[in-house]
């Protein structure tokens, strides 16, 4: 199987410049590439029998062939590299079914993240080790902030964000299956927390609002300077200095939501064989302004993308609840299934008068937590 270990570099000044120097050479090459691919096009609209359709050997060789003089003294895997991740994203324009459609669009330098590929690296007595440019007398191995859990990589991202270079390495692994328990959950996912069978999990614990005030207040101050000064606020000291502090903030942010999701979902591939989960369409859910907020920041798609892969690596079986499935709606006890006026809403059940946490089944009189009764109700669905 294939795993990705993310790791902070330490780079003295002289590797620093030469890795932005090849950050901004990949974004020019993915640029250049993406302007050629849509003159073919247009040329290939206007007069298809004497233009082929682009694709990605045709603009690379076109972007090979006109190779300027300081072009030679670069990797030329990054000009490759990006040139085939350009034909992938126009792959996946014409499938709406991924999770990050969209047409590709130009790289702008003023991007927080910048960044390269390369498949030539190598780890040398734990130090990463990237080809050496032409022309460069000083060059060095990079080491990292923690050990490398690999011998042998295969792609190597290296990307600088907020002034640290990171580098995303994929290496193979053999799968190591987990020992089977003989136990089975559900997970039913809420805004800020998810249930299961084993009690409850805070995905937006206390350390994260005070996170989300900071990023409010900074937010405003922008907002204020680029409305105050219009064009030219982002060219003040203050306004990079407050723009920092929220990349900073957003960074904590990120960085305790994936430890939590991490965990949560090492534990359940450790503990449980069948698990199962909603279907949930968040695009869908997220239109209306009710709480798409709180969905956003509670990470409903980061958390099936990570617990599918790790059910994948560790042998255990991930079972989806249909998206029609009414898990909130049903009882558990005898499977009434609320519907129309008596259906549990976000404020409750006007109707009948009962809060948006409780479930009153009106057939049998069963009573429980709307969440646990969820969670029952997705765990009828295992074998």
């Amino acid at each position: 199987m294939i795993k990705t270990q993310v790791v902070e570099l330490r780079p003295n000044k002289i590797m620093q410049r030469e890795l932005e120097c090849l950050c901004n050479y990949r974004r020019y090459c993915w640029n250049l590439a993406l302007a050629t691919w849509q003159d073919m096009y247009e040329a290939r609209t206007l007069d298809k029998d004497n233009n082929p359709s682009p694709n990605e050997h045709r603009v690379r060789d076109e972007l090979v062939n006109n190779k300027a003089d300081w072009q030679f003294a670069l990797s030329a895997r990054c000009l490759q590299l990006a040139v085939k991740d350009l034909a992938n994203a126009w792959k996946n324009f014409f499938d709406k079914t991924q999770p990050d459609w969209g047409k590709p669009h130009f790289k702008s330098k003023k991007a927080p993240r910048q960044g390269f590929k390369t498949d030539r690296a190598k780890i040398i007595n734990g130090k990463l080790r990237l080809d050496k440019p032409r022309g460069i007398k000083s060059w060095f191995d990079i080491p990292a902030y923690e050990a490398l859990k690999m011998e042998e990589v295969k792609i190597a991202s290296i990307f600088r964000e907020r002034g640290h270079y990171y580098a995303a390495l994929s290496y193979e692994e053999e799968a190591g299956l987990k020992a089977k328990t003989g136990k089975k959950t559900a997970i039913d996912v809420n805004v800020g927390h998810f249930n299961y069978t084993e009690g409850k999990i805070n995905v937006l614990p206390a350390k994260l609002q005070k996170l989300y005030k900071r990023i409010k207040h900074y937010q405003r101050v922008l907002s204020k300077k680029r409305r105050v000064n219009g064009k030219s606020a982002s060219q003040s000291n203050n306004y990079l200095q407050v723009r920092t502090k929220l990349q900073r903030d957003y960074r904590k942010a990120a960085n305790i939501q994936n430890d939590l999701l991490q965990k949560f979902t090492t534990e359940l591939v450790n503990n449980y064989d069948q698990i199962v989960i909603e279907d949930l369409n968040v695009k869908q859910m997220m239109m209306t302004h009710v709480a798409s907020k709180g969905m956003q920041r509670s990470l409903f798609g980061k958390f099936r993308q990570v617990l599918t892969y790790k059910c994948e690596w560790y042998g255990k079986e991930l079972i989806l609840a249909d998206k029609t499935y009414p898990s909130t709606q049903r009882c558990a006890n005898c499977g009434y299934v609320k519907t129309g006026a008596d259906k549990i809403t976000l404020q409750g059940n006007k109707k009948h008068g009962t809060k948006h946490n409780e479930y009153i089944c009106y057939e049998c009189g069963y009573s429980n937590d709307r969440d646990d009764n969820a969670v029952l109700n997705l765990l009828a669905l295992t074998k």
